[in-house]
């Protein structure tokens, strides 16, 4: 199952960079620094996959899935005054609760 106290999925391909800086500005735990060719990885564990920087890359540079990991699990324990690491996905289309075959064992994604 997906750990998002230790995983990510924030993807970077440094190939595609032009060197923009969005990333570096819209980021809110630094996780890209300003390099001289291109942005760099700095602190790829600080991501809380909020999907700022993919939204704001012009070469799909960077690639999140906002709505996986520690970002959504805190609003949604704040929304439903739950546990941030209960099941909570709200569907068997969502994403939070890991791969098929744990969406088989867990009831909340519509599992039967």
């Amino acid at each position: 199952m997906f750990d998002s106290y230790q995983e990510n999925t924030l993807r970077y391909y440094p190939e595609r960079c032009i060197n923009c800086k969005r990333c570096t500005q819209v980021c809110p735990h630094a996780v890209f620094a300003e390099g001289e060719a291109r942005a760099e990885l700095a602190k790829p564990s600080e991501c809380m996959e909020c999907g700022a920087c993919a939204l704001n890359c012009p070469t799909q540079a960077i690639e999140v899935q906002s709505g996986v990991g520690c970002a959504w699990a805190m609003i949604n324990a704040a929304l439903r005054g739950g546990d941030m690491d209960s099941c909570s996905c709200g569907g068997p289309d969502a994403s939070c609760c890991g791969g098929e075959k744990e969406k088989e064992k867990t009831p909340c994604c519509g599992a039967k």
